[in-house]
């Protein structure tokens, strides 16, 4: 078989912009549904996907899906799925997952029938006893909704966002792909000139070189498919060179602020580890004085919120002046992450825009001032 149902988990808000990666690398099937987004495809697409996208959070391989409300029903559905045509006899296969608003609420207790209903079923394909675990991991991830059990394989590995250039940050860092959606978001492509003035640790400019470059952000990493018998291993590294085919080159001006030299230095390592340090350059410099006056620029940012750095009333003077200093510029679209719920009364002007997203498990919204 290789046309698998695959699917890429997400935080909420993000299932179009994955939707429209996806489409654009030509995938078949595509649609989302909600934390999720679905495709179809075989080892090459897998490791298209792995090495490409740059939201989504992991790429699963789900084997089936059927409503389950007793542990019977679980057992039986499970054992009758083909694990056999991707677990071999040695590999390792544990099971992890969650479940909400199910009857079967119990965590641990569906870990423990999910893993017993694959031993019996490959127990019966290859007449064997006991599974010693001692070869590649084939991570089972299931998930149960309002009683509908999902029941995958991940192919990732470490999450997507850990591109490998990120060792050392400061507090309360930006994920990866959240950087990333941002920047997708603002429909920055490496043309206009490009600012985050309150770029900490340095992700949101680094993920901002990577869409200049066109530079596929999973190519000096690993996943967990590569290890696979069951699936071709010479697509992965032909995935990569036809990634690194597609690369551009030109110039760019992205550039990050912040006060404190100790995150400016983690920024240059971290732009030096992804290869962009080249094309960003990182700058001390106040936020409250933004005075960037230039044709086409575009300004991504996430300032502390008030909740986990900065106490809401420093947070809200942080706000107010950079509001004043941002309105004296021109021609600068802004894109600003907050989780305040007061944010454009305290920047002193409405959103032409906004998008609901979650850093984390903090619901924020996107504010997009599109001048």
């Amino acid at each position: 078989m290789d046309n698998f149902k695959l699917c890429v988990p997400c935080l909420l808000g993000l299932e179009g912009p994955i939707a429209d990666e996806l489409r654009r690398m030509k995938m078949q099937d595509v649609h989302n549904e909600n934390g999720r987004v679905y495709f179809t495809g075989g080892a090459k697409e897998i490791a298209k996907a792995n090495i490409n996208l740059r939201i989504g959070e992991r790429v699963l391989l789900e084997l089936g899906r059927f409503r389950a409300e007793t542990f019977d029903e679980l057992f039986e559905k499970t054992k009758a799925l083909p694990w056999e045509m991707l677990i071999p006899r040695d590999a390792a296969f544990p099971v992890k997952g969650y479940s909400l608003n199910s009857k079967l609420f119990s965590v641990s207790d569906c870990q423990k029938i999910i893993k017993k209903a694959i031993v019996e079923r490959l127990k019966s394909v290859y007449g064997i006893e006991w599974f010693a675990e001692t070869a590649e991991t084939y991570q089972i991830q299931f998930s149960i909704m309002k009683d509908v059990a999902s029941l995958c394989i991940d192919t990732s590995g470490e999450g997507l966002h850990k591109r490998g250039y990120r060792p050392a940050h400061n507090a309360a860092p930006l994920k990866e792909t959240m950087a990333a959606a941002m920047v997708s978001l603002s429909r920055y492509r490496g043309r206009e000139d490009f600012c985050d003035p309150f770029c900490g640790s340095g992700t949101i400019p680094i993920e901002a070189a990577l869409i200049a470059k066109n530079r596929a952000p999973g190519l000096k990493r690993d996943f967990s498919a590569m290890r696979w018998r069951s699936l071709d291993k010479s697509v992965w590294q032909l995935e990569r060179e036809e990634a690194v085919s597609r690369e551009f080159n030109g110039n760019y001006n992205i550039i990050g602020t912040d006060i404190d030299p100790t995150a400016l230095d983690i920024a240059r390592e971290n732009a030096a580890r992804a290869g962009v340090s080249d094309i960003v350059r990182f700058e001390k410099a106040d936020a409250t004085k933004f005075d960037r006056v230039t044709e086409n620029g575009i300004i991504v940012t996430n300032p502390p919120y008030g909740e986990r750095i900065m106490e809401k009333q420093e947070a809200e003077q942080l706000y107010r002046l950079f509001g004043e200093a941002w309105r004296k510029t021109e021609n600068w679209k802004l894109y600003l992450l907050s989780s305040h719920t007061e944010f454009e009364r305290t920047f002193g002007k409405t959103a032409d825009k906004k998008r609901k997203l979650y850093n984390g498990m903090i619901k924020c919204d996107l504010f997009m001032y599109l001048k």
